[in-house]
């Protein structure tokens, strides 16, 4: 525990609101909320010396609540109920045997006052931050972080500072991505291979999208017209400038989240904050076969083998890649389904324009419905399989729980959307030698390019995770509050105590679910953004929602949480910087094999800047007696079906162009990384004023009586210098 030595100036004033100042803007955002909680040069408490701290005299309100929950809890989870060797030990283990069906801190009072002219500093602090954060009819102010911190810990406060700072950091991304999409719209009647395909009529005969054999006919490409324009609005030259834009905006991201996350660590009193050594958790002390002494603690607890942990270990891996084999049994599923939906509404003329786009489409939303069942389903067996895993520590069992739902998430969710980015339509074959799967010809890209059915996938995965994510967040709670209040039948017919009207809210089930949510989000715009520019665009509206629900939930729905410390967003962190590595290099490679930029590029320059021609250029003519009539598609093959030395020069330029891509882009952001420091130069200087003040502070009487009379004797050897050198003169 820090107790304070000093007060400051408090320093949580929003960057953005300083700008607006300096600018003479009027800041809407601002919102005076009341009781601010003072700013203290800080250091270690000792009791010894507690009439040095400021504010000793006053003992009731010396320490904060949240210190007084956590020395609480400390005391209840380490008190013995029964054996030592049985690790009959604390409260949680008492919960876990029904010995107690639940403990929590209390709220402080209501969250609505039942009054109506009461002034807002007598407001309790819960109130408060109803009023002035949990509200919808305050979605646009800035957080009161310090009272979030102050009411839930710095666990939780550093979790909404994080998801803050990522909303408003998604603002200029947002901006630059509808304005890349506009420069679509604005130049969107010159793009030429466009109105080639529309002016084209009859000119070029198409080859069945399906063997003839089971009916598909030749079809000419004019039908497409529409599709082929619209792609044309996520396929642009603007897409690369944003795809480069993204990457440096990611790191940028990072890296000024360290600063932040530094500033406010040490503003919170957390910055060298390390968890103590750990107790086992109870499902591990309950479960445990053995007793052993712990090297730290000298005391005996209960001792699990690792040699008999390592296979359970390696059948949690084992159902890990069962989970995921059955993703990708899923995957060809809805590809088998989107073939075999696309032959007949291609075979309709009149829904030959469309039919691209609805057999993406509704294949989207059924493998969306797969995801978040297939989801919800691992994360139960997850939690399962790592209680049986028997993680000794409470921090083990987070941090492989994350690692397995992580891992598995990422592959659920992205999995379909990396086979559209990269695989779909480069294994196809040619007329007379197509590849099959299944039975099934392998799926083609349309004549508009595969990255807007990219974009149909990533909007459709993306906007509808995020629209069953606030529902369930709206939704759930208040039936889980529901069913909890008729289970636990607590009499309202008498006045209840505090205590019994927080047992009837649910149990707060911590941050994993939020963080993991935010960071699958970044995931999304960051890795395909070259595909869609509107991603940062919908992430920031779901995030001023996201903010303002979980807000209500922490402070209306659930029990309040033992305040937990914690100097930054752990794992998480680490996870964000390798998805913001990996983006790199996945839109490198989205440029160069899924857009059309390169090979327009490459033909610009070798055959007409204008375009002119490039429809018929990229159009193969089918060998002979391959088909019944001779007919065109998209590739770069001569008659014999060989690939031309356009497609060798080109596959040349695409893999340079993605080597030279990710060094550039690698090397700015390393750049980055060294030109912005991880911890502010104000704060340093902060950091060493707390540092002496706290040295002056705790040392002993007796070294600073000593310091203080070898000060007077120096003062007086000095006098007495300066007298003889001042009466050397005259006596000469």
């Amino acid at each position: 525990i820090r107790a304070p030595l000093q007060a400051h100036a408090n320093p949580t004033s929003n960057w953005t609101a300083r700008v607006l100042e300096i600018l003479h803007i009027p800041n809407m955002m601002e919102q005076d909320v009341p009781n601010m909680p003072l700013d203290y040069y800080t250091c270690q408490f000792k009791k010894s010396k507690l009439e040095r701290f400021l504010g000793s005299d006053n003992h009731n309100d010396f320490f904060e609540d949240t210190h007084r929950h956590r020395i609480l809890w400390e005391i209840l989870t380490t008190t013995t109920y029964g054996k030592k060797k049985r690790a009959e030990i604390g409260i949680e283990r008492l919960i876990d045997e029904n010995g107690f069906v639940a403990a929590f801190p209390l709220h402080d009072g209501p969250y609505e006052s039942s009054h109506l002219d009461v002034s807002p500093e007598e407001l309790n602090k819960r109130q408060v931050l109803y009023k002035y954060w949990a509200r919808w009819g305050v979605w646009y102010k800035y957080q009161p972080l310090d009272h979030i911190r102050e009411y839930f810990g710095e666990k939780i406060g550093i979790y909404f500072a994080w998801l803050g700072f990522y909303t408003a950091w998604l603002l200029p991304a947002s901006i630059v991505g509808v304005l890349v999409f506009l420069y679509g719209f604005v130049t969107f009647n010159d793009n030429t291979p466009a109105n080639e395909v529309c002016a084209s009529n009859q000119d070029y005969r198409m080859c069945p999208v399906c063997d003839e054999e089971i009916g598909c006919e030749y079809w000419f490409l004019s039908d497409v017209c529409l599709f082929v324009r619209i792609s044309y609005l996520f396929d642009h030259p603007g897409t690369v400038f944003y795809a480069v834009f993204v990457s440096f905006w990611a790191v940028s991201f990072l890296e000024y989240w360290k600063r932040k996350n530094a500033s406010l660590a040490h503003h919170w009193d957390c910055l060298n904050f390390e968890e103590e050594e750990e107790r086992p958790r109870p499902d591990y002390a309950a479960r445990a076969t053995d007793v052993k002494e712990n090297p730290i603690t000298g005391i005996n607890e209960p001792y699990f083998d690792p040699r008999k942990r390592l296979p359970r270990v390696l059948s949690g891996v084992a159902a890990i890649m069962i989970m995921m084999l059955l993703v990708l049994i899923f995957i060809v599923a809805v590809i088998m389904y989107r073939v075999l939906i696309s032959i007949p509404l291609f075979e309709n003329k009149s829904l030959r324009p469309k039919a691209s786009t609805i057999a993406s489409m509704s294949a989207a939303v059924v493998n969306l419905v797969i995801i978040m069942t297939l989801g919800r389903v691992y994360e139960k067996l997850a939690l399962k399989l790592t209680q049986w895993e028997m993680h000794r520590t409470q921090t083990e069992f987070e941090d492989q729980l994350t690692f397995k739902v992580f891992i598995f998430q990422f592959v659920n969710f992205y999995s379909s959307i990396i086979y559209v980015a990269f695989f779909k339509g480069k294994f196809v074959g040619y007329p007379g030698h197509y590849n099959t799967f299944f039975g099934l010809r392998s799926e083609e890209c349309n004549n508009g390019g595969c990255l807007i059915e990219l974009a149909q996938q990533l909007g459709v995965i993306m906007i509808g995770k995020q629209i069953i994510n606030n529902a369930q967040e709206i939704i759930v709670p208040k039936l889980k509050g529901v069913w909890h209040r008729f289970q636990t039948k607590l009499n309202k017919t008498i006045q209840r105590s505090r205590s019994e009207d927080d047992y009837e809210l649910i149990e707060n089930e911590g941050l994993f679910q939020e963080y993991l949510e935010m960071v699958l989000q970044f995931g999304f715009i960051t890795i395909f953004v070259a595909a869609f520019p509107l991603a940062p665009l919908f992430a920031l509206l779901n995030n001023w929602v996201e903010i303002r629900l979980d807000a209500h939930k922490f402070v209306c729905e659930t029990r309040r949480p033992v305040a937990e410390r914690a100097q930054d967003i752990g794992v998480w962190f680490i996870i964000l910087e390798s998805l913001a590595q990996l983006a790199v290099i996945s839109n490198a490679f989205l440029i160069a094999f899924t857009s059309e930029f390169l090979p327009k590029l490459v033909y610009k320059y070798q055959y007409q800047w204008s375009l002119v021609g490039y429809t018929n250029f990229t159009l193969a003519v089918s060998p002979n007696n391959t088909l019944r009539d001779t007919c065109r598609y998209r590739d770069f093959r001569d008659l014999d079906g060989n690939h031309t030395m356009f497609y060798w020069k080109l596959l040349t330029v695409k893999l340079a162009f993605v080597i030279v891509f990710e060094h550039v882009v690698f090397g700015i952001c390393k750049l980055i990384d060294i030109l912005v420091p991880d911890v502010p130069e104000n704060l340093e200087l902060k950091i060493k004023r707390e540092r002496y003040l706290a040295k002056q502070a705790l040392a002993d009487t007796d070294t600073i009586m000593m310091m203080a009379r070898r000060n007077e004797i120096e003062e007086e050897d000095l006098e007495l210098k300066n007298g003889d050198d001042a009466s050397g003169p005259s006596q000469a």
